[in-house]
């Protein structure tokens, strides 16, 4: 994408279940010891309206439709992608970081290391190496990694990790999460000497539901996503109770006792906050956060979500794919203060009830998704998993549309047209050539030239080296 089709992109209005077998399988869906599910009843007609509590089919007007049009819009029916293998070598390939102000571009391994990738592949020195203090089965192990805007002089990297239950975590609980903030030379091949300094420290009641996702926003902040704790139903062991009587559970709705089900937003550059509790926290709260100056914990920036799988921006917008239980995948345009209605609603239908609220008793209503698919639908699928909007001309056809998978990736990738009015269609991707794309989708990442990736295993127990990371490309 040159300068000015980038710029006139970024300035287009905001526009508001097998995982890896019993281990990354249930990214998505309840792990396979959740025990017997309730099946979800639909009571809704889908997005946009107020069906689900007076069978209404009033279009929203929550997520607006772009009125700009200079941005580039992709041509998905005419779309087809090949995909080149850069790397292999892998157990569980998550998350990829290309840091500005560098020409440097990683890979994160769910087993807890972070190693560059090179024209030749994989690294053979990691650049980072957790895997001393990192928890792996179910879903836990390094989730996610962010680079400070200015790592290139700061050599700051920000990384969600499951550990050991450390103090403040009930004995019963699977174990913590923890973000901290990791200082490495910025230009070393091996970060032998560093720093971590221990921002948040969250006990996490099961093993899966963890999110880890985390990524900066333009404003300067990092976004954090957090799960609803895990098991099914957002019920059980360490998952509160909230408002809504009609389904049992849970963290999603709760704004008070935990930080589970929400995405945060925190000032990394700063100590303190805002929030009345001096200065024991090793982090700001930005001043415009939702829920500074009223009830609740002042870092969540929007919440009602049950596992957040993958945070990225195109410029302003926030895309958080959510997995869903049962029934529905959801993709959604992240608002500041929005509850995205886990567990009152499965994407935008009622959960386990025939009919719910449209908005909490406090009057706010749902944000829907801008979109969604069934797991029995003709696109079919488990789990979604997030993805990234295409700023290059990689794929001429697929400029500016946000890419994504679901973890069974049956030799496709899915794409929408941000430009569309919600909700958007979902088209399918076929990937062309004799590529073998994997198994499992793990995650995307945009490199540094605003090519898309693709990172995969085979290994349903996701601690093999059959992981792999693959470049988008014309077919």
């Amino acid at each position: 994408m040159n300068e000015s089709s980038s710029a006139a992109f970024l300035r287009r209005r905001r526009f508001l279940q097998s995982g890896l077998a019993v281990g990354l399988a249930s990214i998505a869906g309840c792990a396979a010891t959740d025990g017997p599910d309730d099946s979800d009843t639909d009571g809704s007609t889908g997005y946009g309206t107020d069906s689900a509590s007076t069978g209404g089919s009033t279009p929203s007007t929550r997520i607006p439709t772009p009125a700009d049009a200079d941005g580039p819009r992709p041509d998905l029916e005419s779309a087809r992608v090949g995909v080149e293998r850069v790397a292999s070598g892998f157990s569980a390939p998550l998350d990829f970081v290309a840091p500005a102000g560098t020409d440097r571009q990683f890979v994160v391994d769910r087993v807890g290391v972070v190693s560059e990738l090179t024209d030749a592949g994989r690294s053979d020195t990691a650049l980072l190496d957790l895997s001393d203090r990192v928890v792996l089965g179910g879903e836990r192990g390094l989730l996610g990694v962010a680079a400070h805007p200015e790592f290139a002089d700061t050599g700051r990297l920000y990384v969600r990790y499951s550990t050991s239950p450390g103090g403040g975590t009930p004995d019963n609980y699977s174990h913590t999460a923890v973000l901290a903030e990791v200082t490495v030379d910025p230009e070393a091949d091996a970060a032998d000497d560093f720093t971590e300094r221990t921002l948040l420290a969250v006990p996490q009641p099961q093993s899966n539901h963890n999110a880890g996702a985390l990524a900066f926003g333009p404003d300067g902040y990092l976004y954090v996503a957090f799960g609803d704790g895990g098991g099914a139903n957002d019920v059980g062991t360490g998952h509160v109770e909230d408002w809504y009587d009609a389904v049992a559970g849970g963290n999603g709705q709760d704004l008070t006792e935990n930080l589970l089900g929400s995405i945060l937003r925190i000032d990394v550059d700063e100590r303190g906050g805002v929030d009345g509790s001096g200065n024991d926290k090793p982090y700001g709260i930005p001043a415009s956060n939702p829920l500074v100056g009223r009830e609740g914990l002042s870092e969540q920036y929007a919440w009602g979500f049950r596992n957040p799988w993958r945070l990225s921006f195109a410029g302003s917008d926030l895309y958080a794919a959510d997995v869903g239980q049962d029934a529905w995948e959801e993709l959604n345009i992240v608002e500041r203060g929005g509850n995205y209605g886990w567990n009152v609603r499965e994407g935008a239908h009622c959960f386990r009830e025939d009919t719910c609220p449209a908005t909490t008793p406090t009057g706010e209503q749902f944000v829907d998704p801008v979109a969604e698919y069934a797991h029995d639908g003709d696109l079919g699928g488990v789990s979604i998993i997030g993805g990234y909007v295409a700023e290059s001309d990689a794929v001429p056809d697929l400029q500016g549309a946000y890419v994504f998978a679901d973890y069974v990736a049956k030799g496709r990738l899915f794409a929408v047209d941000p430009g569309a009015t919600p909700p958007w269609e979902i088209e399918t991707l076929p990937v062309a050539g004799e590529t073998d794309l994997g198994r499992y989708v793990l995650g995307f990442g945009r490199g540094q030239a605003g090519d898309l990736y693709v990172l995969t295993t085979d290994d349903p127990g996701g601690e093999g080296d059959d992981g792999q990371v693959f470049r988008i490309s014309e077919p």
